[in-house]
This record gives C-alpha cells, structure tokens and sequence, in this order.
C-alpha cells in the first residue's frame, strides 16, 4: 500500500509525462521555442502561424495539446488571442529532472546544464 505521500509523488510524474508527452512533436517544441523567445509578451495565434508556417487548423490542435498540459496560457485581446509560455510549469518541469539527474546520484553536472542554457 503506497503512503499519501508516495501517491502525491506517483500522480505529479504522471503529470511530467503528460507535460513531455505534449511537447514530443516538432511541431510544439518548436511553438515551446517561439513562445519562450517571445517571453514575456507572447504572441498572437496569426504571427505563431505565420512564423512556423503551420497550417491555422493544425496549429490550433497543437496549442490546445499544450495548453490542457498547462504549458502555454491564453490571454483574449479584442479579436485575438495571445499565448505565453507557463514558464512556472516548465521550471518545475526541470526542477524535477534537475532533483534526479543533479542531485541524488550526479548523473549529470550542475555546471553541465548551465552551461547548455547559455
């Protein structure tokens, strides 16, 4: 029998995978990439579109796939709508690669991973 505690840890890697799993096409790591470039402004679905040269029908597929994950957030402005990067889920995100991969057995260098980020 799992303690409430082991039960909460078990549903929150559900979550994580759900959270990979929305961003393991090309097509919304690269929407991740646009948007996190855009940070904090943003951008509106036409300029996403028009970037990325996604097709309108498809590219609404794939925002609404990353934001039931809670990856992006919507903001409505008049006509338009604006998506961001949920930049607090994708740090805690990486916070729990971070807690497996960096801490409890070092499998990968902290300094490793800044140094990638730069």
């Amino acid at each position: 029998m799992q303690t409430s505690s082991a039960a909460k840890n078990h549903a929150r890697v559900g979550e994580y995978a759900d959270m990979f799993s929305a961003m393991g096409t090309e097509a919304r790591l690269r929407i991740m990439q646009l948007l996190l470039s855009a940070h904090p402004e943003g951008l509106v679905v036409g300029d996403i579109q028009a970037e990325l040269d996604i097709p309108n029908s498809t590219l609404s597929h794939h925002l609404e796939k990353l934001k039931t994950e809670g990856l992006v957030e919507i903001q409505r402005e008049g006509t338009f709508l604006r998506y961001t990067a949920n930049t607090e889920a994708l740090q805690e995100l990486l916070q729990f690669l971070y807690a497996e991969c960096c801490t409890r057995n070092k499998a990968v260098k902290p300094e490793q991973i800044v140094r990638i980020c730069k």
